[in-house]
């Protein structure tokens, strides 16, 4: 049988106490029951739902794209050529003292700052008051490295309360490395009112990524823009909603014609207790579908290289997270997680998704081979082509 949020809400009013209440008429979240949304189950299989019938597909494991807006992303995607990745890692020389900057404390105090939002659903004021504090965030670190007079934060707005928020940094030519995570939260039983702290899902994956940043920019040659390819991070706004924020940021970078030599998503990185318990080895999960090949190679010998922990190869389904939307722009993309899928974080999407539950050692493991990936990246010479001049994009 199907409930209705409002219905819902409703049957569970004396369960719900009235500081839930008071949040969600102080949250401003509108509800339109009847509005409807095409969404993507899997590649040019699309169906018309409701917003609660996507809480409901959430509910029971179904993954999708929302293209209701989107549904010309991909259309020049054939037209790209090939990308080539290196074989090997050659940086190690300017990597390795950048990864003993890499700090767990600065993930924990920047965790801790975003699990404080009671949720970071993408349509409430609570999610635009978390994209705020990110892009704040995201400038004072740029501002403290004193890299602002080259590097630069903004944000990507959307139809919704909560933006995305793009870090840039500048190299020699238009073509991009992009790190990206998302910020948003949920709590799929009642997305507007309940709780949703999200400290794993995908809060993890989003300090992980700001502490990354944090370590890259004490190069003075990336912060002088020497490196031959330029840097992006990207905070997704909406990821919970069907990829909504990553789909409309690699659609504009579509229409304008914009280079991505490649695109990691970090979603997850610092639960490993089911891994433990099953008596398997802590390793960094690599998902090996709907991925391109041979950046998800690399990926494996940066991991080899940089961390101190093995890989493991997973599968995770069709649009499980924003990597999703660059593969359907036609830009290469992998994605890492914390473990194997099955053994992933089991409290996501509630009130428990808490920081008690994550191992922060863990998620530093993820930062030293983002932050390999990135540097190795951003110094590769992409396809033998000569270099193009820098623009401001």
């Amino acid at each position: 049988m199907k409930f209705s949020q409002a219905s819902l809400l409703a049957a569970c009013v004396p369960a719900i106490s009235a500081r839930f209440l008071e949040t969600a008429e102080v949250d401003s979240v509108i509800l339109h029951p009847e509005e409807t949304y095409l969404i993507e189950t899997a590649p040019g299989k699309t169906q018309w739902v409701t917003e609660d019938e996507k809480w409901e597909l959430r509910r029971n494991g179904q993954r999708f794209m929302d293209i209701t807006a989107t549904q010309n992303l991909g259309a020049n995607a054939k037209a790209r050529a090939a990308v080539t990745f290196p074989k090997e890692c050659v940086k190690q020389d300017e990597v390795v003292p950048l990864a003993e900057t890499l700090d767990k404390d600065n993930m924990k105090a920047n965790l801790e700052k975003l699990t404080s939002f009671h949720t970071r659903y993408y349509k409430s004021d609570y999610g635009l008051q978390s994209s705020d504090w990110v892009l704040e965030k995201v400038n004072s670190i740029i501002k403290e490295a004193g890299a602002d007079a080259t590097v630069f934060a903004e944000s990507f707005p959307h139809t919704w309360q909560q933006h995305s928020v793009i870090a840039t940094i500048p190299g020699q030519s238009n073509k991009t490395v992009v790190i990206g995570a998302h910020q948003d939260s949920i709590n799929l039983f009642l997305p507007s009112i309940l709780s949703a702290p999200g400290a794993d899902d995908d809060g993890s994956g989003s300090v992980t990524t700001m502490e990354v940043l944090r370590a890259l920019l004490k190069s003075k040659d990336v912060v002088d823009g020497k490196a031959p390819n330029t840097i992006e991070f990207h905070w997704y706004s909406a990821e919970e909603g069907g990829l909504l924020g990553s789909q409309a940021i690699f659609q504009s970078y579509e229409a304008s014609d914009r280079d991505v030599k490649a695109m990691l998503q970090q979603d997850m990185t610092g639960f490993v207790q089911k891994t433990l318990d099953a008596g398997e080895p802590e390793s960094v999960g690599v998902i090996t579908d709907f991925v391109d090949r041979g950046l998800t190679e690399f990926i494996k010998v940066v991991i080899e290289e940089y961390c101190n922990i093995p890989w493991v190869e997973t599968k995770c389904g069709y649009a499980c997270s924003d990597h999703a939307s660059a593969s359907k722009a036609g830009y290469p993309s992998a994605f890492v997680i914390e473990s194997t899928f099955e053994n992933s974080d089991p409290h996501i999407h509630t009130t428990d998704d808490k920081i008690k539950y994550l191992s922060f050692d863990h998620m530093l493991e993820h930062a030293r081979m983002t932050l390999g990936l990135v540097y190795e990246l951003g110094f590769y010479e992409f396809d033998g082509e000569s270099k193009e001049q820098w623009t401001d994009l």
